[in-house]
């Protein structure tokens, strides 16, 4: 495997270190510390290609143990759900892919979640394994996300969002909050919450700025204009539970929503709607805008 193609394999690979033990193989070993999967199962990804050494090499059934060495493997959901819905692809060159999100769909694999993925999907129809995600929307959220299609150009293009060298804007539909003036910035320190997946405001100093602007009334429902200067998990969701308005039809804040089914007629009301920055290998100056638009 190309060395470039396997950075990129690495990204959607899990990473196994192999534990102490007496095992023969690895295939003896993969059995024994995943036993939910069988060894049908293990030598069937093997002669498959999906289990790799550290060198991205496809692995024999009879490669010899040793603690600590370095495994790859790609995870696999067996008979995995179908998200029926359709990415659209806006943009792409040699060096990076922007793709129009549909609510639900995952961006990267996680959970039950592995071929149903924008990544798998956007890999599968421009056939360029070294498609990366250059950052993450949740699962929930419906819009842009931009891919590095050129591991040559990639740290260019990563390094936009730690230094805030691009402009990302969202707009969700909330209830209306007549009591407050607009535009206003909110800022709070954002940690860690319970179930382990929500995020909550905690003390301390601030690590998240958003701000926020009235687009259009619409009686009790109000479309907003989101501006997130920071970009922690969940930000926007908890910025807008924290000012009194919980976006329309999120399944965790200001509660979980327990067992809840993906309801395709009524997603969650928050759409990341553009992006805008210096192109730092061309120079020029890009501006995406979705096409997917929140209806009340």
């Amino acid at each position: 495997m190309p060395m470039s193609v396997f950075s990129a394999a690495q990204h959607q690979a899990s990473t196994l270190y192999l534990p102490p033990g007496a095992w023969a193989t690895v295939l003896d070993c993969l059995c024994e510390h995943f036993p939910a999967i069988s060894r049908e199962q293990w030598l069937d990804r093997i002669a498959r290609g999906r289990v790799l050494d550290i060198n991205g090499a496809p692995i024999t059934q009879d490669l010899a143990y040793r603690e600590g060495l370095c495994i790859y493997y790609f995870r696999e959901v067996p008979n995995e759900k179908v998200i029926p819905v359709q990415e659209t692809i806006l943009y792409a060159d040699e060096h990076l892919v922007v793709a129009d999100k549909p609510h639900f769909l995952p961006v990267t694999p996680a959970g039950e979640y592995v071929e149903q993925t924008l990544l798998r999907r956007l890999i599968r129809r421009l056939d360029n394994p070294s498609l990366v995600p250059l950052h993450r929307i949740d699962r929930h959220t419906a819009g842009l996300v931009l891919f590095s299609a050129n591991p040559q150009t990639r740290s260019a293009y990563q390094q936009l969002f730690p230094t805030r060298k691009i402009d990302k804007f969202y707009e969700a539909i909330a209830p209306a909050l007549p009591g407050r003036t607009f535009p206003l910035v909110h800022k709070s320190r954002l940690v860690d919450g319970e179930p382990f997946f929500r995020m909550q405001e905690g003390e301390g100093v601030s690590n998240t700025e958003t701000t926020v602007e009235v687009r259009e009334k619409n009686g009790d429902l109000w479309r907003y204009g989101l501006f997130p200067v920071t970009g922690k998990k969940h930000q926007l969701r908890v910025h807008m539970t924290a000012l009194g308005a919980s976006i329309c039809n999120d399944p965790f804040y200001p509660d979980v929503i327990k067992d809840a089914e993906d309801d395709y007629a009524n997603p969650l009301k928050l759409l990341a709607q553009g992006v805008r920055f210096i192109d730092p290998v061309t120079g020029l100056e890009r501006n995406f805008r979705s096409e997917i638009s929140l209806d009340w």
